[in-house]
């Protein structure tokens, strides 16, 4: 059995589903009830990794685990807790999703903290793991969704700094891979897309899929700051905008990671609005 963590996210939904249509025993473990019927014969239990003994029973007997937070508050977490009981509960395979920015932003509090610990439980956790580094996902223009419904409008700060974007169904792919095939233990991926693109460039990508022109506002660092600290803890909104406003070359390079693992280029993101046009109609 395969146990899938933040199985109603971005990533943990395709997840389940490519695990679920290539035949696999799986359980899909999310804080919430999913707003979605999961895939037939795939089991649902609710857990949240801030209390890792309610996950002795769904993890007792799985063979790997598909390891998310799930947006739980990173404070409350106990990485080595949280290992120790996929551990004791048999299970052998574990793919960490973690970001980048463990290694380009390691003073940061949520990548150089709480993700660098979660990687290092895996790490020393003598089970056999990998560990998935996205960049920015392109599901984070799902923000812009409701001014784009209502005024054909976008609003984003440093629009002419370019990012290689990720799908979550990519990352979804490689950990499917991961978790089903041999070869990855031990490796660090990094994930991201096949090329740079800037706000300005995706707004007007989503304008063309809509067939209508997408107004582009360019916001300033503080104007974006106030927005982003409504739904974000101060820490990470700085460092969300230290990393799209100036990121480093290796937030800039486009790995070769997801065709080397998937034997095909990675989508683009043309490819993710296409699939998800709906929520900008």
């Amino acid at each position: 059995m395969i146990v899938v963590t933040g199985a109603t996210g971005n990533v943990g939904r395709p997840l389940v589903q490519a695990l679920a249509a290539a035949g696999e025993q799986v359980m899909a473990v999310s804080r919430r009830v999913p707003d979605a019927a999961v895939p037939d014969g795939v089991g649902h239990r609710q857990a949240d990794l801030t209390d890792p003994e309610r996950l002795r029973p769904v993890l007792d007997g799985a063979d790997a685990l598909f390891l998310h937070d799930g947006g739980a508050g990173a404070h409350l977490l106990r990485p080595r807790d949280i290992v120790d009981v996929a551990k004791a509960g048999g299970v052998g395979r574990i793919v960490l999703l973690s970001s980048i920015g463990v290694a380009t932003r390691p003073q940061s509090a949520s990548h150089g903290g709480m993700m660098r610990a979660f990687e290092d439980a895996v790490r020393q956790s003598a089970m056999a793991w990998t560990i998935l580094r996205p960049g920015a996902f392109n599901s984070n223009m799902y923000a812009w969704a409701e001014t784009v419904r209502a005024q054909r409008t976008v609003a984003a700060p440093f629009g002419d700094v370019g990012l290689p974007t990720v799908d979550p169904a990519d990352i979804a792919e490689v950990a499917a891979a991961a978790l089903r095939g041999d070869g990855h233990a031990g490796q660090v991926y990094a994930l991201t897309g096949p090329a740079l693109t800037t706000p300005r460039q995706r707004a007007e990508m989503l304008g063309h899929a809509l067939g209508e022109p997408i107004r582009f506002v360019e916001q300033t660092r503080d104007e974006a700051r106030a927005q982003m600290l409504q739904f974000l803890p101060e820490p990470v909104v700085e460092t969300t905008l230290d990393a799209i406003g100036e990121p480093t070359s290796a937030e800039q390079r486009i790995s070769p990671d997801v065709e080397r693992v998937l034997g095909r280029a990675p989508h683009t993101f043309t490819d993710w609005v296409q699939r998800n046009i709906t929520a900008f109609r």
